[in-house]
This record gives structure tokens, C-alpha cells and sequence, in this order.
């Protein structure tokens, strides 16, 4: 008797990973793991999760779908990542940044752009025949209205008021509570290997600030939707969209999707900056995309960014 394939779906983030263990019609098991370091081998991680999860699940899986940050052309090596979970039980394997993954998760395969935003943040754009990215450049030199650029901006501010370069925010007092006394605070951030994630959440008592009304976060909060709708607008262009048009927008991410205030502030933006694009719900879950990698169709735009390896029908005795 055949038993049914298992799928094993990773969404790497920087701050943290998501599992789902799966069959064909159930889902079996989720569970967290650390977060992908950007500075590291991405497949050698990711490997490392699955080989975890087998262990300790007690579980074999033939399928591995993966969407991450910090994946490069370079990187994707689906070879690699299927040699590495052979010993697991893993036949078919594919590997896709996490814009890809985000894409599905929040439009499908339906032409409209995509906003990821966590720590960092991607955007994508999708028409019927082409593709257009913008940002993901990391924190360093991108990422605009992420959490980590709301996190920064939101102890900018906390600074500049202590400082008496502004106007006094509440951000003050909830800085100093998470970080320890201000004037002390560039060296706790800048002493913390994962500083871009603490920096990040922050981002949490920005946005609940802003809901708040405090004047310094409500204005970080809008300057963070601004810069994503001129973001998906810049995205839009690049496969062919002219202002005015219809155009979906699909956002996935706690930021995005779980702040009533981010998503109004993100509307009002994309009223001025993207006319005629509409924020929607998301169709999913970002480990649903991640699922749905094996799934896309050869001749879709984007299956050229979906690396596979393996059996292109994976069988279980």
C-alpha cells in the first residue's frame, strides 16, 4: 500500500522560521525555528531545520519546499540542498526567495504586486508575462518601511528627543524599558549580533504608539507606508502597470497584515502614490506560498525563479 507523500514547507526569515509539515490533505504539524542568518550559507541552514524537524518528529519527508531571505543566485542550490536531506527521505526539493513565496501567499499566481514586510521587506510585481523586484537590499542599504526601518527610525526619534533635538515622544519611556537608559543604548543595539532583529522589535511599540497618537511614531508610521507604496508602485511599473489602472496588492507579514494602523496608513499611501491599486487581503499565509512552490506550472513568469531538483514525481512505498 502506498502511503501518502509528506511535504515539508520552510519560510526562513530573518528573525525566524516557520515549518509545516504536511500530507495531501492535512496538516500534520507546525513549529518555529531560529531565524536565517544572511551572513551564512542560506541551504546549509535550511538543511540543518529540516534534518531537526526529521529527527525530532520522528517523521520522513520526500518533499522540501523553501522560500527565504538572504537567498542569491549564488546560493540557490537545490542540488545541494537535496544531497544534504537525502538521509531524511527527501526525493524533490525547491528553493525560492522569499518574495517568491510571498507572492503566492498573497495573490497566487494572478498578475498584481506583493509587499512582504517583517524585518525586512521585498516587493514584487506580477503580469502575465513578466516579473519586476524592488528592495530586499537589507538593512544596511534597503529594506524601506520594514520593521527594522520603523524599529531604527522609532529609536531615532527616542534619541533625538532625549537629546532635545525634537519634541518629547512616548518613545522615550519605551525605549529606555527595552533597551536600558538612552544614553547607553548605540552600544547595547551595536554589541548585539542580532541587532538587526532587536532593532526590528521594535517596531511593535512604534506602530502601537502611533495607534496611540503619539506625533513622532504616527509620523514614522507614514513615512514607512509611503515609502512601500511608492515601492509597489516602482514594482507595478516594471511590468507594464500605468497609474490609474486596477492593479491588486497583496501584503503578507505580521507588519502588514495583523496592524490595523499600518494597513490604513499603507491605503492613504497608495491612494497618492500608486492610484488605482488596492490593498486586499492576503489569499494566504506565508507557508502556503512556500507550499505551493512545487505546484507552479512550467511557462508561468514565476517558475524561472523557483529552483527544483529531484524526481518530478517523487513516489512512497
Amino acid at each position: 500500500m502506498t502511503s501518502p507523500l509528506l511535504r515539508l514547507s520552510i519560510d526562513g526569515g530573518q528573525t525566524g522560521t516557520r515549518l509545516r509539515l504536511s500530507d495531501a490533505t492535512d496538516i500534520l504539524l507546525e513549529t518555529e525555528g531560529p531565524g536565517v542568518l544572511t551572513d551564512r550559507p542560506v541551504v546549509d541552514q535550511i538543511a540543518e531545520l529540516a534534518r531537526t524537524l526529521a529527527s525530532t518528529s520522528a517523521h520522513r519527508i520526500d518533499e522540501l519546499a523553501v522560500g527565504t531571505s538572504g537567498l542569491t543566485p549564488a546560493a540557490a542550490n537545490p542540488e545541494a540542498l537535496l544531497e544534504a536531506t537525502r538521509p531524511i527521505g527527501v526525493q524533490r526539493v525547491a528553493l525560492a526567495h522569499d518574495s517568491i513565496t510571498g507572492y503566492l501567499a498573497a495573490n497566487g499566481t494572478a498578475p498584481g504586486v506583493m509587499l512582504a514586510v517583517g524585518t525586512g521587506v521585498v516587493v514584487l510585481a506580477l503580469s502575465e508575462s513578466s516579473v519586476a523586484k524592488v528592495d530586499g537590499w537589507g538593512s544596511l542599504l534597503g529594506d524601506a518601511g520594514s520593521g527594522y526601518w520603523i524599529g531604527r527610525a522609532g529609536l531615532d526619534a527616542a534619541l533625538r528627543a532625549f537629546d532635545g533635538r525634537s519634541p518629547h515622544t512616548s518613545l522615550e519611556a519605551t525605549a529606555e524599558s527595552l533597551f536600558g537608559p538612552l544614553d547607553e543604548v548605540y552600544m547595547v543595539v551595536q554589541a548585539d549580533p542580532k541587532r538587526v532583529s532587536r532593532i526590528a522589535s521594535f517596531c511593535r511599540q512604534v506602530v502601537d504608539a502611533a495607534t496611540a497618537g503619539d506625533d513622532a511614531a504616527r509620523s514614522i508610521v507614514s513615512a514607512a507606508a509611503a515609502e512601500l507604496a511608492h515601492s509597489a508602485a516602482s514594482a507595478l511599473r516594471g511590468v507594464g502597470w500605468q497609474p490609474g489602472r486596477p492593479a491588486r496588492v497583496g501584503a503578507v507579514g505580521a507588519l502588514a497584515t495583523s496592524s490595523v494602523t499600518m494597513r490604513d496608513a499603507l491605503t492613504a499611501a497608495l491612494a497618492s502614490h500608486a492610484p488605482g491599486a488596492t490593498l486586499e487581503e492576503p489569499l494566504g499565509r506565508p507557508l502556503d506560498g512556500v507550499h505551493a512552490l512545487l505546484d507552479v506550472a512550467d511557462g508561468h513568469p514565476l517558475r524561472a525563479f523557483i529552483h527544483t531538483a529531484g524526481l518530478a514525481s517523487p513516489h512512497r512505498d
